[in-house]
């Protein structure tokens, strides 16, 4: 029997306030409270909401049968907590169920299992890993880095971390002509860290294509899709995507709500589909091979690697910045300093100053609040410089403008 196993992305980054050069006055007040209370309120009534009911709904008509993992970023629940809490609540009734698992990764959505010192990304893991057991009581032993991100030196701390198992990109640079459909292990030395890939194609015609009306499949039905998914050779079908999808990219009027509540009546008349959770599969599937990846990859644009956020001088000067502030930081022992240089650590911002071109930058503009990458990255330097002046200040050295 083939598992189906669906995981939500659940994330919304604290964007920045426009910041001047030479605003003294700013300290940490780098946020924009007001588009991000709106932002996540808007996401909660068209997406959160709506699809945690109806998820519910259809576990509770499924006797558990429907299950669903998600990771949610500390940085979205701090969010949450503060603007909507009703997300929160009905995402512990889903914790309730026993149809849900939440996924380990890094608090803040950061890119720091990139950086030479391992001690922020595990930092990260810890805060996320303890706010899931305290949110949801769960302590997760499935791991989703940032963006699917993954390479061998991410798998070893992953591995030396404890978990069991880690989700990420399943694309030809690490499977060759294999298929996605398979458990697979880390390379070694870490071959006992399991290795869950997304099935791209699948995953994207629901994320992506669902509503295009220049897809020559379409219109995609909840019948069609389970036909596909029966039609799919091998142990596990990973179905990975934004849970934004729901309502926000994916608007309710193309159906993808009715379409996520006939699916799992369609899935049941198939004897050969049933739906699981991420560790599950790992406890009744052994590796049917090793994942090699010397290089980062990820679920992003065309290259699926980490060029969404790496590819431009803006970019390297932003990522080497917050890199090269950690000890800085970390050495004032002060909580508000540490909390702001965290949240600039948040993969949006760098996403925001990428220049690539054609269908790649035309999504990568469309999440943007700014009118250019060229404005985003002045912004985002400004609240990096604004960092590296409360350190110096701290440590008594006068800031260069």
């Amino acid at each position: 029997m083939t598992k189906i196993c669906f995981y939500f992305q659940v994330h919304q980054p604290a964007r920045l306030r426009r910041i001047q050069a030479f605003d003294s006055a700013t300290g940490y007040d780098l946020w924009n409270d007001e588009a991000n209370e709106r932002i996540l309120q808007r996401a909660a009534e068209k997406c959160y909401l709506p699809a945690n009911n109806l998820i519910l709904d259809l576990i509770q008509r499924t006797d558990g049968a429907f299950r669903v993992a998600y990771s949610i970023t500390g940085i979205f629940l701090e969010q949450a907590a503060r603007y909507e809490p009703r997300i929160i609540d009905s995402f512990q009734d889903l914790a309730d169920t026993g149809s849900v698992e939440f996924l380990a990764e890094t608090y803040h959505h950061s890119l720091s299992g990139l950086w030479d010192d391992p001690s922020e990304f595990e930092a990260q893991i810890k805060m996320h890993h303890d706010l899931t057991e305290r949110l949801f009581d769960q302590s997760p032993n499935v791991f989703r880095n940032t963006e699917l991100i993954y390479d061998n030196r991410i798998a070893r701390r992953i591995h030396d971390l404890g978990y069991k198992a880690i989700l990420t990109e399943g694309t030809e640079k690490i499977l060759g002509e294999r298929p996605p459909t398979h458990v697979y292990a880390s390379s070694p030395p870490e071959a006992d860290l399991k290795v869950l890939l997304k099935h791209y194609p699948l995953s994207d015609d629901i994320a992506f294509r669902f509503s295009s009306s220049d897809w020559s499949q379409g219109p995609l039905t909840a019948d069609k899709y389970a036909a596909w998914l029966s039609q799919t050779p091998g142990e596990t079908i990973n179905l990975f995507m934004d849970y934004e999808t729901f309502g926000e990219h994916q608007w309710p009027e193309t159906g993808i709500f009715e379409f996520l509540e006939h699916l799992p009546k369609e899935v049941a008349k198939r004897p050969d589909l049933s739906f699981a959770l991420p560790s599950e599969i790992i406890d009744v599937h052994p590796p049917r091979g090793e994942i090699d990846a010397p290089y980062a990859i990820s679920w992003a644009d065309q290259e699926r690697d980490v060029s969404a956020w790496l590819h431009n001088k803006m970019q390297h000067e932003c990522f080497n910045s917050l890199q090269e502030l950690e000890t800085a930081v970390k050495e004032q022992e002060e909580p508000p300093l540490v909390e702001a240089w965290r949240r600039l650590q948040t993969s949006d911002h760098l996403y925001y100053c990428s220049t690539k071109q054609l269908a790649d930058q035309a999504i990568h503009s469309y999440f943007s609040p700014y009118d250019s990458p060229y404005v985003a990255y002045i912004n985002y330097r400004n609240a990096i410089k604004e960092i590296e002046k409360r350190t110096k200040k701290a440590r008594r050295i006068p800031a260069i403008s």
